[in-house]
């Protein structure tokens, strides 16, 4: 079990609800799919990090902030008196080094993770001279995806490719040395450092009225048509759930998406559109969530 679990970022949750209800531009679908790609290139590392069988504490996604300036880390594994530190990297195709830049065939230059790293493992060090700790600091770039190639690969750079993995992390499964009480005191320490809000969101502008309104199907999200009985049923995949389970699960997309706003009857009622009955929302609600108020003032929490 990681020290810090990897849960999926805020602003990717927004964007797959948004990607659903409006349509976005094509620079806004662009980083709608590098988000979500990134995000499947961690979870893939992780199944791997998560199988270690060294004493390691596991630390994923931390956002840390030293001197006013904040960076990233997406794994970072403590053993054996060091820190490991990796910038995972879910790149496809075919990619070239030439003179420290990188470079995705034919001709298109991309942001070269070495930098990222470099940066991410300076401000590491300071962060953790400030909180008294001189553990060592190893760092590396993860290829993790298969179809990913690299030719002219520099040879002294700390870059893992695919066919690396399974070798590096039986490397770190060979260490056999304990956790110090010094190893876990800075796990704790990064820890209550970790910024869970990141600053970092791109996501595009959106109001109430511009929004696709109805219940997505949970299978393969395209939009239900009919309800039966106390059932939607999808128009697409013939996946079924009871209108109860799809009214909450829709309330709590509501609430990612307007998190200041009051979940009212009439306003449910308006965001599902197919479930023809109030009385039935405001059942399910009752049901479901905390009402606060009465009559026609009642909200639900």
């Amino acid at each position: 079990m990681p020290f810090i679990p990897r849960t999926k970022p805020n602003e990717l949750i927004i964007f797959e609800l948004l990607n659903r209800r409006m349509n976005l531009s094509s620079k806004e679908k662009l980083h709608f799919l590098n988000l979500r790609k990134g995000y499947e290139g961690e979870k893939q590392f992780d199944s791997l990090t998560e199988k270690l069988q060294c004493e390691c504490l596991i630390l994923n996604d931390l956002l840390l902030e030293i001197n006013n300036t904040t960076f990233q880390i997406d794994s970072l594994v403590i053993a054996f008196g060091k820190v490991h530190i990796y910038e995972v990297k879910n790149y496809e195709g075919d990619f070239y080094y030439e003179g420290d830049k990188l470079f995705k065939k034919p001709r298109l230059e991309v942001i070269n993770p070495l930098y990222q790293l470099s940066r991410s493992e300076s401000l590491l060090r300071q962060s953790l001279l400030s909180l008294g700790s001189k553990l060592q600091i190893s760092a590396s770039v993860v290829f993790i995806n298969p179809k990913f190639t690299l030719y002219q690969a520099p040879l002294d750079k700390p870059i893992i490719f695919p066919t690396q993995l399974t070798q590096h992390m039986e490397s770190l499964n060979g260490i056999s040395s304990k956790l110090t009480d010094k190893d876990i005191k800075v796990a704790n320490q990064l820890l209550a450092a970790n910024i869970t809000d990141s600053p970092y969101n791109h996501l595009p502008s959106y109001d109430y009225d511009n929004l696709r309104k109805g219940i997505t199907c949970p299978k393969c999200h395209s939009y239900f048509v009919s309800i039966e009985k106390r059932t939607c049923v999808c128009p697409e995949c013939g996946e079924k759930e009871p209108v109860a389970d799809a009214v909450v699960r829709s309330v709590n997309e509501f609430k990612i998406l307007f998190p200041g706003e009051k979940i009212t009857t009439n306003i449910i009622y308006d965001w599902c559109q197919i479930v023809q009955s109030k009385k039935m929302i405001r059942r399910i609600l009752a049901d479901n969530f905390h009402a606060v108020g009465s009559s026609q003032w009642t909200y639900y929490e």
